[in-house]
């Protein structure tokens, strides 16, 4: 069924088509629209599934946690500072080898405070232990939580789903939203492999020693990097089902490419355009998009960029005294790789500010021109109350 619906509602029709069973919610814009929804999708009859008032972002995962132990499909979700209360409890919940989805609308960290588009809430929770994959469309929201729960479920990882706030969750887009019965054969009811249980008690959480706390933390490791194949296949699966591909990461006109642009998220969408109109130009200019964050699809980036001459990482997010964490997490994967490309670093959009075709295309031509990246990103758009070069486009740098 075709609706026009806005992402935090696309995310609430994927939480319904996987017949969760135990929501927590606490509201915090831009994400409580989401929770609102299932609310209301409880008391209608509509989903069944107990739905968990809490005091606070830190409960609701606590919360999940409990659920998921018992062995019930659970779901939560936050924002920004939100997802920062929860930050002690989603080491918890990786540890503890629960399958919980998490959906976080990507917004500024206070102060100051600021309720617009800013991935470093997300990124900020990268050593966590949490699954990560970024959006770029409503329809891609609404397809990530079912494909979420399937990956969750196949390697026992939590995962996070991560959308710009307001450019998706507040922005109505078409999103085809499969039938329960197509949605159920794709995505089976859940059987636990272990769960709290009165019959056959176990125990859950308690001390480990220094014999065996590595090896417990090894094989966590190793079944979050076994998750980006798994996730492949997933794909696969999903596109056979539905009809709709996707991937651990997805490239657009990189066949002859010298630059690539990477970004993650709604930026995407511009540089597709921005990729458009400089190959009309007649630059060799491809696109690479960035899904799946953690674990780091280190082979897959390689394998994308390779014999590409320059990288220019496009980040939404800001680590103070590094930099862009994508621009470094990519530098880092492609560091040991042959011929491998230099790597421009830029920052652009920090809390909620727009974007365009021409900034992306802007931020293109200075890191052509420029002979080797610098040790400080580009700040693009930076506001330094000083009279600005005009660039080529009539529009201004740093």
């Amino acid at each position: 069924m075709r609706q026009v619906i806005k992402g935090n509602h696309a995310v609430s029709q994927g939480v319904r088509l996987a017949r969760v069973k135990v929501i927590s919610a606490y509201p915090i814009t831009p994400q409580t629209t989401i929770v609102e929804e299932l609310s209301e999708m409880c008391a209608r009859g509509q989903l069944d599934s107990r739905y968990i008032k809490v005091e606070s972002e830190h409960s609701a995962m606590a919360a999940v946690i409990g659920s998921a132990s018992a062995g019930v499909r659970s779901f939560t979700a936050t924002s920004s500072q939100g997802l920062l209360l929860m930050h002690e409890v989603l080491h918890w919940a990786a540890g503890s080898r629960l399958p919980i989805v998490l959906t976080n609308v990507n917004r500024a960290v206070a102060p100051g405070w600021n309720i617009w588009a800013d991935q470093t809430d997300s990124l900020a929770q990268r050593d966590t232990g949490w699954i990560q994959i970024y959006a770029e469309s409503n329809q891609e929201v609404l397809d990530n939580v079912l494909m979420a729960y399937r990956l969750a479920e196949t390697v026992m990882l939590p995962v996070m789903l991560a959308y710009d706030a307001f450019f998706l969750s507040h922005t109505s887009e078409v999103v085809d939203v499969p039938e329960p019965a197509e949605a159920d054969a794709f995505l089976p009811a859940f059987t636990p492999p272990f769960r709290l249980d009165l019959e056959n008690p176990r125990m859950f959480g308690g001390m480990v020693g220094p014999d065996m706390y590595y090896e417990q933390r090894y094989a966590q490791h190793q079944d979050a990097l076994r998750a980006a194949d798994v996730y492949r296949e997933i794909c696969r699966e999903f596109d056979e089902a539905f009809g709709r591909k996707y991937d651990l990461v997805e490239t657009y006109r990189t066949e002859d490419a010298e630059l690539v642009v990477a970004t993650a998220g709604t930026v995407t969408s511009v540089s597709r355009i921005a990729v458009d109109r400089l190959r009309e130009e007649g630059w060799k200019v491809g696109l690479l998009k960035l899904r799946m964050i953690r674990p780091v699809p280190r082979r897959h980036w390689q394998k994308a960029l390779g014999g590409v001459e320059k990288v220019v990482v496009i980040d939404r997010n800001l680590s103070p005294g590094l930099g862009g964490v994508l621009a470094s997490e990519v530098r880092s994967a492609l560091h040991a790789a042959e011929a491998a490309p230099q790597v421009f670093a830029a920052v652009a959009g920090l809390g909620g500010r727009d974007v365009t075709p021409e900034d992306v295309a802007g931020i293109v031509r200075a890191c052509r021109e420029a002979e080797r990246p610098g040790d400080e990103p580009l700040f693009w758009g930076l506001k330094t109350g000083e009279p600005e070069p005009a660039m080529e486009d009539g529009r201004h740098a740093e």
